[in-house]
């Protein structure tokens, strides 16, 4: 098993097309009903990072099968320069060949290297990985359940009463491809408080708590060719920002949406924003994505405040979603 840098800047096409392969592959054997991906902008999605931040892949190469399998590393910087998060994809022909950790091997060493104290990953539940990382010493440290939402059962007049549930002093503002300069800060501000979030519903929450880091993170999602939605609730006595929510369409899975942060600021809760925010998403969704077979969200195992709310609009639980998390020493002693 060899394992060779990967270099999205430099990559050719037949590079790429075997990253999907292996993506796609591994995809149909251990989740047959997601979406597949597609080539458009995949060099995009792999190179452009935040300020202060890099990712670093690599590709495993097996004598028999070729292309086995990848692996990339997201080094964060900051407040979070002692971590980073990474993924592993191995085709399934190639599993049991020592691949996936002959690839961990090289980005622990690297984030070893780099100073990293631990690193992290997601993985479903019911694939093989939840084994791989748990023999490996991996901890658990979030579970999530993923709830989905096919478009295509939508009860599209009941949505759009959802969605005019919002009465005074408040209004609903929809807002493709970012957000007009003069909310940035008041935007920032509400997002904010999901760092007083408990550990099952954010963990180590890395979102855009200031104006900066936000303008930064969408121009990244951007440069990264995912379209960004956003709906705001304002409170009109004030003019702050009362309540938010995401959701990001990527090109090189365009079939699927992700819904990202949900928040409804500590004074304004209880008079039914996410809910009227979330059902705005939808309906402004059907035109301005039209391709959109679905979308997915996560929530906490229990007592999230978001549970009733994505039940009301329709959202089914699909299965659990796990973050394992390593101590990159310990990690390293262990592959050895």
């Amino acid at each position: 098993m060899q394992v060779r840098d990967f270099d999205p800047s430099t990559a050719d096409s037949t590079a790429f097309g075997d990253w999907l392969t292996v993506l796609n592959e591994m995809t149909a054997e251990d989740m047959p009903d997601e979406p597949r991906w597609c080539d458009d902008r995949i060099a995009d999605y792999l190179s452009v990072t935040m300020p202060g931040e890099s990712r670093i892949a690599w590709t495993a190469y097996d004598d028999e099968i070729g292309v086995a399998g990848h692996a990339n590393l997201l080094l964060f910087g900051g407040d979070f320069a002692h971590t980073g998060v990474f993924e592993i994809f191995v085709r399934p022909a190639a599993r049991g060949r020592g691949t996936g950790r002959a690839l961990l091997t090289e980005l622990a060493k690297h984030a070893a290297a780099d100073g990293r104290e631990t690193i992290s990953t997601e993985v479903i539940a019911t694939t093989p990985a939840v084994g791989f990382y748990e023999r490996l010493g991996f901890a658990r440290a979030v579970v999530e359940q993923r709830s989905l939402l096919a478009l295509s059962s939508v009860d599209w007049s009941r949505i759009a009463q959802q969605a005019k549930q919002v009465s005074a002093p408040y209004r609903l503002e929809y807002h493709r491809g970012g957000l007009p300069e003069e909310l940035h800060e008041r935007y920032a501000t509400t997002k904010a408080n999901l760092r007083t979030a408990g550990p099952q519903q954010a963990g180590e929450w890395r979102g855009s708590s200031d104006a900066v880091r936000l303008r930064d993170s969408l121009a990244t999602l951007k440069g990264r060719g995912m379209r960004t939605h956003m709906v705001v609730a304002v409170h009109e006595k004030t003019e702050q920002v009362a309540g938010l929510t995401e959701l990001v369409v990527a090109a090189q899975r365009p079939t699927r949406g992700d819904q990202y942060d949900t928040v409804v600021a500590p004074a304004h809760r209880s008079y039914g924003l996410a809910l009227a925010m979330k059902a705005r998403m939808l309906t402004e969704l059907r035109s301005a994505e039209p391709q959109l077979r679905d979308v997915q969200t996560w929530t906490a195992l229990e007592n999230s405040p978001l549970e009733h709310v994505n039940a009301q609009l329709g959202f089914d639980p699909d299965v659990q979603w796990f973050e394992y998390e390593a101590a990159v020493p310990a990690l390293l002693d262990g592959l050895r």
